[in-house]
C-alpha cells in the first residue's frame, strides 16, 4: 500500500489564483526568542492550495463548506490522464465511467507545481461546459483536477462551476498529481471546517492511497 500525498503545501510562495488574497505564514512566537513555545499564524484565502469548492461558492444561499456530505469525500476514486497537448477537456477525451463516483483529471497542469516561483499561470487545462454535464449525468459525486480552477479563466458567468455545484458535486482543486499514475485509488479528502464568511471553500489536506 503506497499513501500519495497530493497536498500543495500553503506557504508565502504558493502560486494565488488572480484576485485571491495572498498566502501569509509567519512566527509569531518562538523558542529561539525566549518564548515560552512556537506559535505560527496563517493568513490565507478559502481556495489556496489544495482546496474544495463549495455549492455556495457560486450559488448564493446553498450548502457552505462545513455542511458538505463527507461521504463524497472518502472512498473509491479514479485517477484519469489527460494527453498532455489538451488544453480544454471535451467529452470525448473520458473513458467510460460506469461505476466512478469520484474522478480526477491529471493533466499536464501537474508539472506546474515544479516551478511556483512562474506564480499563477492562466494556460492552465480545464474541463469544457459539455464535460460538466456528462459529470452530471454520469452520477459523479466529486471531481478533482491539478490546478488552481477547473473551469477555464474569465468564463462569464462560470457556468461549469455552477452546473457541477447546482448539483452539490464537490469540485476539488489545486491536485499535485506529479507522483501519481493513472489508476484506481481509496481518496480522502478533509476540507478545513470552519465558520463564518461566506463558506464557499476551504483548503483541503488531501491523499491517494493505492
Amino acid at each position: 500500500m503506497m499513501i500519495y500525498d497530493v497536498t500543495v503545501a500553503i506557504g508565502e510562495g504558493v502560486p494565488i489564483y488572480e484576485g485571491d488574497p495572498p498566502a501569509v505564514v509567519r512566527g509569531e512566537k518562538a523558542l529561539a526568542a525566549g518564548d515560552g513555545a512556537n506559535v505560527s499564524s496563517l493568513c490565507f484565502g478559502a481556495h489556496t492550495g489544495t482546496h474544495v469548492d463549495a455549492p455556495n461558492h457560486f450559488i448564493e444561499g446553498t450548502r457552505r463548506v462545513d455542511e458538505l456530505d463527507l461521504a463524497k469525500l472518502i472512498g473509491p476514486c479514479r485517477v484519469v490522464e489527460i494527453a498532455s497537448d489538451v488544453v480544454a477537456v471535451e467529452p470525448e477525451h473520458l473513458p467510460d465511467l460506469s461505476g466512478v463516483q469520484r474522478l480526477i483529471l491529471k493533466t499536464r497542469n501537474s508539472e506546474f507545481w515544479s516551478t511556483p516561483e512562474d506564480g499563477f499561470r492562466k494556460d492552465f487545462t480545464y474541463i469544457t461546459h459539455p464535460t460538466a454535464r456528462l459529470l452530471v449525468n454520469e452520477g459523479i459525486q466529486l471531481i478533482g483536477i491539478d490546478y488552481l480552477s477547473i473551469e477555464a479563466p474569465g468564463s462569464e458567468g462560470h457556468p461549469v462551476h455552477v452546473t457541477l455545484l447546482e448539483k452539490e458535486i464537490v469540485i476539488l482543486e489545486g491536485l499535485d498529481l506529479r507522483e501519481v499514475s493513472a489508476g484506481d485509488y481509496q481518496l480522502m479528502c478533509l476540507p478545513l471546517k470552519y465558520v463564518g464568511g461566506t463558506g464557499d471553500g476551504a483548503p483541503a489536506r488531501t491523499v491517494l492511497i493505492g
